[in-house]
């Protein structure tokens, strides 16, 4: 971390993981230390090669800002990995209220009296991480079923007791399923013969009432047809 009187800027370097064809960005953290209004400006030796946003702004009292720097795509990697690059971070105190739009060059002036803290950022190419390395033929057998753990337990009596819980719940949640679906069925029977009960009453209560409008009696086909819809009814009590 970069330490100055007015700010913390973390971290102390900008690095950059180069890759050839790709913009690359990185960021730095700006912590205001004083109870001041803090305004800071980032300069370049290479202005056309890096884009910093934002590149000036104020840091209120006791706060953070972050600064996002990118770095263009590259055509060609430098052979030794090496930049020459550098950054530099001035920073002053401000009037309390002071915005980026009150932002002039002359705050940062030293020959108009200004204390200006400056912190200079070197730039770091990092490698990027290479492929995962191939896994080797012999692996599965360097780790054998008789291999013993760090706790003193073999591996074969951990994957054993592993597969047995496994097991267990397996035929746990298989019993619930059976019983769920059974409870399902019982229950659909038994809402299918209170339909057709209800479908046979108001049968029943329709054909009493065109008997008791007919002038005859009770006719032998009448009897036999309630005889009849009462063993379906006594059948469809009895399911349920």
């Amino acid at each position: 971390m970069s330490t100055g009187d007015l700010l913390d800027i973390q971290p102390e370097e900008l690095q950059f993981p180069f890759e050839l064809k790709k913009q690359i960005s990185c960021s730095l953290q700006l912590s205001n230390k004083t109870d001041n209004y803090v305004a800071f400006k980032v300069k370049t030796t290479n202005p056309k090669k890096y884009c910093v946003r934002p590149n000036s702004g104020v840091v209120l009292p006791r706060s953070t800002c972050d600064v996002i720097v990118t770095m263009q795509a590259q055509k060609e990697a430098p052979s030794d990995m090496q930049c020459k690059d550098k950054f530099l971070l001035q920073s002053v105190i401000a009037n309390p209220g002071t915005t980026t739009k009150d932002i002039t060059p002359e705050m940062f002036s030293r020959e108009a009296g200004h204390n200006v803290e400056e912190n200079k950022l070197k730039v770091v190419y990092v490698a990027p991480p290479g492929p995962p390395s191939p896994v080797r033929e012999g692996s599965d057998e360097e780790s054998s079923p008789d291999s013993v753990s760090e706790n003193g337990h073999s591996n074969v009596t951990e994957f054993t007791a592993a597969s047995r819980t496994f097991n267990e719940r397996d035929e746990s949640q298989g019993a619930t399923f059976e019983s769920t679906a059974h409870i399902s069925k019982v229950t659909e029977e038994r809402n299918s013969a209170i339909e057709q009960q209800r479908r046979l009453q108001q049968e029943l209560e329709l054909l009493r009432r065109q008997v008791s409008r007919s002038r005859g009696g009770i006719s032998i086909t009448y009897v036999l047809l309630v005889a009849v819809i009462g063993f379906i009814l006594g059948y469809f009590l009895k399911r349920t």
